[in-house]
């Protein structure tokens, strides 16, 4: 029996957004692709980090709550990605077990894990992907 591993399961062509982007950017790219997860990269494609939807949603609390809507998006502007990403990102390889995968997600609480190749992004796998492998009975 062939064992899955991270790379069947993965979702490549990951959304990611850069150190610098403000939080409108993020958000923005958040919703419009129905995304729970933006992994945070370097220039060359390299990992540095990791905004979850639960990030964004402290920040734009933190301090900013009760504002017109035009000061909160004014506030989001001001804020970059760094500021408030989750850094010593814990990522898969493509090639590692899916089991070890979801064991390290189980066991930690995380709704996702980037994929690396050394340290460029290739991938994320989520809780939705072992979901849908569940639901398709393979």
């Amino acid at each position: 029996m062939t064992r899955l591993q991270v790379r069947d399961l993965m979702t490549r062509g990951v959304y990611a957004v850069n150190v610098t982007d403000d939080l409108e950017t993020v958000s923005n790219l958040m919703d419009e692709r129905n995304i729970r997860h933006a992994p945070v990269v370097n220039g060359d494609g390299c990992l540095i980090g990791l905004v979850t939807q639960r990030d964004l949603l402290r920040s734009n609390l933190k301090g900013h709550s009760g504002l017109p809507p035009e000061a909160e998006r004014h506030a989001r502007l001001q804020i970059t990605a760094g500021e408030i990403m989750i850094q010593d990102v814990v990522s898969a390889r493509p090639e590692q077990d899916i089991r070890d995968a979801a064991r390290i997600m189980l066991d930690n609480k995380f709704g996702c894990l980037p994929v690396v190749e050394g340290n460029r992004l290739v991938g994320i796998v989520t809780e939705s992907d072992f979901v849908r492998l569940l639901a398709a009975g393979d």
